[in-house]
């Protein structure tokens, strides 16, 4: 464990992104979007799109469409796209394993949780639902919550505000791509790495992730030893006034 990961501010909550972290969707978001192109006459290669996931659809059309393609098409063919997913592809998400018990055990450690979604509010509420943490998420975003998404920093400002968090400090982010760690990171968050997402290891880190897992499962089986919970465990500054994290996360609702 890195020392400078743990510093003396009273860590509150967690941020989740949720396709490819949460649920095994990326490879139908790059199916959706390579459909969605088609749909306007524009032929995408798969192995183009997929470096992209995990970026909003602001980001992601730039990318292949032109200046003029943009300006003559690029919402319309962004709102078939989310559409599209909807329809055909959601129903055939899953889950991955041991989220339920993640979230558990964060509570058990006094944390709060959010969802740093750029998906449609409907989109975000069915993934909940499928993955039984209803009762168990403070807060969740969605596209109608910010105005860029990653790798811009507004959707987990968005998370934070709804958390009621002033300090970025007091949370940490867990994603699946270099879109989510750099946005974590320009909100002023360090961020937590699955490999589930179809990214590396290395670009993982090399956008600043401080930890790296496989995927949920393995975060959740190594819990003890995570940043997360190493911070959740400091109880105050040097000579301060003392009480434990859990006392003061509960005194302070």
């Amino acid at each position: 464990m890195n020392d400078n990961l743990i510093d003396h501010t009273l860590l509150r909550a967690v941020i989740f992104d949720v396709d490819g972290t949460l649920v095994e969707s990326n490879e139908l978001h790059v199916e959706a979007w390579v459909q969605a192109f088609r749909q306007y006459g524009k032929t995408v290669d798969a192995a183009d799109v997929r470096p992209q996931i995990g970026k909003g659809g602001d980001e992601v059309l730039p990318e292949f469409l032109t200046v003029d393609e943009l300006g003559r098409f690029g919402e319309e063919l962004d709102a078939d796209r989310a559409e599209l997913f909807k329809q055909k592809f959601l129903p055939r998400v899953r889950p991955f394993p041991c989220v339920k018990e993640l979230f558990e055990r964060l509570r058990s450690d006094a944390l709060r949780i959010a969802l740093a979604s750029s998906s449609k509010e409907a989109e975000v509420e069915h993934h909940k639902k499928n993955l039984g943490i209803e009762d168990l998420v403070d807060a969740a975003t969605s596209s109608d919550d910010a105005k860029h998404s990653k790798p811009n920093p507004d959707i987990f400002l968005a998370a934070l505000r709804k958390l009621d968090l002033i300090e970025p400090s007091q949370a940490i982010a867990v994603g699946d791509s270099p879109w989510d760690v750099l946005a974590a990171t320009k909100a002023g968050m360090i961020t937590i790495g699955v490999l589930t997402g179809g990214f590396t290891r290395e670009e993982l880190l090399e956008s600043g992730a401080v930890e790296i897992y496989e995927n949920i499962e393995e975060l959740y089986r190594n819990y003890e030893n995570t940043v997360i919970h190493v911070r959740a465990l400091r109880t105050s500054p040097p000579g301060g006034s003392g009480g434990s994290q859990r006392d003061r996360f509960i005194n302070s609702r």
